[in-house]
């Protein structure tokens, strides 16, 4: 939105500052000033202005003057045009609101005998060509620039009709499906029964609240002219504009929220300026209104207030004085609300100091008394309260799984891997390639675009986002993690669940001793699984392959080259190799190293206990190794060994590994030779030959029981 200090100061010449100065003002406030241009001697400045969405109301130059005026404290004249008497006519024009949920103001004013060419001078002395000169505005008719004038000065969409093409009256109705209107842009369009268009008796002139009609629009030819301003539903405008790929400047601020009482003004407005060159007006203005809608907009019920209240959200300020109830009643005073002293029985029984506030019709995000407090301190000035921490008492308290979380963040960085942060958002292409299970991703209501249209089902899409994004800039090594929620369900019940994204490709970091300058692959992914899960406490992990067609795994990964990863009987996840297929349609086929990508079910492995490490004191006693030469059958692996050894009840038994492996022609057919290394030690006292001759018996009765033998 562009903004002209010039056009500022018609309606303010008192302002005590100058165009910077009040750039910065206004941004401090929450009306932002991105760039400020100067535009000459006697012509002020350029600003180039942010407004946020919920601001419509200073989308436009009366809008930012008012802001203005409540900074400084000055008198803001109200918008008041003169326009001659109107002539009397025998029937009033004739307008008729249908669609009542979606219209709930209509104005007309007949103006014949309308003389079209260039816009004369007209406003406050100022000429409308200068304003939309400065502005780089195009100039097309008086009647054109009338209207786009209306909505650069005070924010309200208008529309001049030829009153010649309409065929009886006004009716504001939805489309009859299959109605066909050629709209202003010369696309012929065919409507959907849902939008909302203006009509007369016979046919539709315009798409409500988005673009006028090709066969009403204004000619060389026109005499006499129909001025509409309206107010039209954001909801009921927002759905007719996408379903017809619009998006104009009546669009973009009906959809937004209109003032409901800014119609009439508007419209002697755009009518001052056509007769101007001449014409005359017949007939009183028609205003047509839908009660239930103006309760809801221009008359809502007051909001109470309280002094304390705003000292209590708002806290100190720097200014020793502080917030008075006389500031509280001029900055609201300032930005349009009615301020009324209520009785301890209206709202808070807080007595002196309590207001009742009537709202704007321009401000229908203020809703509430937080609402009006937040007005009081931007309007104030956030920078002139006091930097002071707000009180609190109580203490903190971790989330249950905050403990479990910090454990797998730790694992993830001492496997050398960094913390990133993706979109909660995807497409619905990668929801569906990504959901754990069909049809269970959740679409948005009201997306941003058709790449953010669902909630993330799956934390690998992002993933993979990111390991292209980093090839792409030729970061030719990556270890990525995520933490993150994913989400599952339908649209009335959402389920929200926290999960574990790993990826890398490239080759180790030089500072690994181990595996510098090595390719990741998949058993490194297996590795780095490996490490988180030792975090936990588990009786039993393993680790299987699939057929990609199983569902168990993403069919999108290497079918040879991909995994399961299963805890104490439960899935708790997957990784492995992505498909090259697949990386050469994501564009991460540049690297020559394989893309791994995993995930980890972080809410079922928050369900086990964390592993908890144990530290006892080291022995002074001389530790014993003993080694044991075993033959086992081929069938016999060294799990079953390992498991039998830590079923011993002996308390000295320190250690126990494999120390050889190996095959021998003298051995059985079908066997193997395999060399056990046991290490015993007491914490009290030095072992004795006796007690070692035991110990060595227990362990070859027990490894006996596995099918070993000592080797003769």
């Amino acid at each position: 939105m562009n903004i002209l200090t010039q056009w500022l100061r018609s309606y303010l010449p008192g302002l005590p500052v100058d165009d910077a100065q009040l750039a910065e003002d206004l941004t401090l406030r929450g009306i932002a000033v991105d760039g400020i241009y100067p535009l000459g001697e006697g012509s002020g400045s350029l600003f180039e202005m942010d407004i946020t969405t919920n601001r419509v109301d200073a989308m436009n130059h009366y809008g930012v003057a008012r802001e203005a005026a409540a900074i400084y404290g000055l008198a803001l004249p109200a918008l008041a045009f003169a326009l001659a008497n109107p002539r009397p006519c025998g029937h009033p024009f004739s307008v008729k609101i249908e669609a009542e949920d979606a219209c709930g103001r209509f104005t007309a004013r007949v103006l014949r005998e309308v003389v079209l060419g260039e816009s004369r001078d007209w406003f406050a002395g100022a000429e409308v060509s200068t304003y939309f000169d400065l502005l780089e505005q195009k100039k097309i008719s008086n009647a054109v620039d009338a209207t786009n004038f209306a909505w650069l000065a005070m924010g309200q969409p208008t529309h001049a009709f030829d009153l010649d093409k309409i065929e009886g009256g006004i009716v504001v109705r939805r489309a009859r499906k299959g109605e066909r209107l050629k709209t202003l842009d010369g696309v012929e369009r065919t409507l959907d029964a849902n939008d909302l268009v203006v009509a007369d008796h016979k046919k539709a002139l315009a798409l409500a609240g988005v673009m006028g009609g090709w066969d009403s629009m204004i000619t060389p030819e026109t005499k006499n002219v129909l001025v509409e301003a309206a107010w039209f539903d954001p909801v009921a405008v927002r759905q007719t504009a996408r379903r017809h790929g619009l998006h104009t400047d009546a669009s973009h601020r009906f959809e937004r929220g209109a003032d409901f009482n800014a119609a009439p003004k508007a419209s002697a407005m755009v009518s001052a300026i056509l007769l101007a060159n001449g014409g005359w007006i017949e007939g009183e203005l028609v205003d047509v209104r839908v009660a239930a809608i103006e309760a809801r907009t221009a008359n809502r019920k007051p909001v109470a207030l309280a002094l304390s209240e705003v000292h209590r959200i708002l806290g100190k300020t720097v200014d020793e004085e502080g917030i008075t109830a006389a500031t509280v009643e001029s900055v609201l005073a300032a930005l349009g609300c009615g301020v009324q002293a209520a009785s301890p029985a209206v709202g808070h029984s807080f007595g002196q100091g309590s207001w009742k506030i009537t709202l704007p019709s321009w401000r229908l995000d203020v809703e509430r008394e937080i609402d009006l407090i937040e007005e009081i301190a931007r309007v104030y000035g956030y920078n002139r309260f006091a930097n002071t921490l707000p009180a609190f008492a109580g203490g903190v308290r971790a989330l249950p799984w905050a403990e479990k979380e910090a454990a797998v963040r730790g694992a993830m960085l001492a496997a050398g891997f960094h913390e990133s942060i993706g979109s909660t958002f995807c497409s619905a292409a990668e929801a569906a390639l990504a959901a754990p299970q069909p049809a269970q991703a959740v679409p948005l209501g009201n997306p941003l675009s058709e790449e953010a249209g669902m909630l993330r089902p799956s934390l690998a899409p992002g993933m993979l986002a990111m390991i292209a994004g980093n090839l792409n800039r030729d970061v030719a090594d990556v270890r990525l993690f995520e933490m993150g929620t994913v989400f599952s369900g339908t649209t009335e019940k959402v389920e929200e669940r926290p999960a574990l994204a790993l990826g890398a490709v490239g080759a180790w970091p030089e500072e690994s001793a181990m595996h510098a300058g090595r390719s990741m692959d998949f058993f490194d992914a297996k590795g780095v699984v490996e490490q988180v899960l030792a975090r936990f406490e588990m009786r039993s992990v393993y680790f299987d392959r699939f057929p990609p067609d199983a569902g168990l795994t993403p069919e999108w990964l290497h079918p040879y080259r991909a995994a399961r990863v299963v805890a104490e009987g439960v899935t708790v996840g997957w990784f492995g190799q992505l498909h090259p297929r697949e990386a050469a349609a994501r564009k991460i086929h540049k690297s020559k190293d394989a893309v791994l990508v995993g995930e980890i079910f972080l809410d079922r492995l928050y369900k086990l206990a964390l592993r908890r490490p144990l530290a006892r004191e080291l022995s002074r006693y001389q530790p014993v190794r003993r080694d044991f030469s075993l033959v086992l059958d081929e069938s016999i692996d060294w799990e079953r060994i390992d498991r039998a050894m830590a079923a011993l009840p002996i308390p000295e038994l320190a250690e126990w590994r494999v120390r050889e492996v190996f095959c021998d022609p003298r051995l059985g057919k079908g066997e193997y030779a395999l060399l056990l290394g046991a290490t015993f030690q007491a914490p009290d006292r030095t072992l004795r030959d006796e007690e070692l001759q035991r110990f060595h018996a227990q362990v070859i009765e027990a490894v006996g029981t596995v099918g070993a033998r000592l080797r003769a």
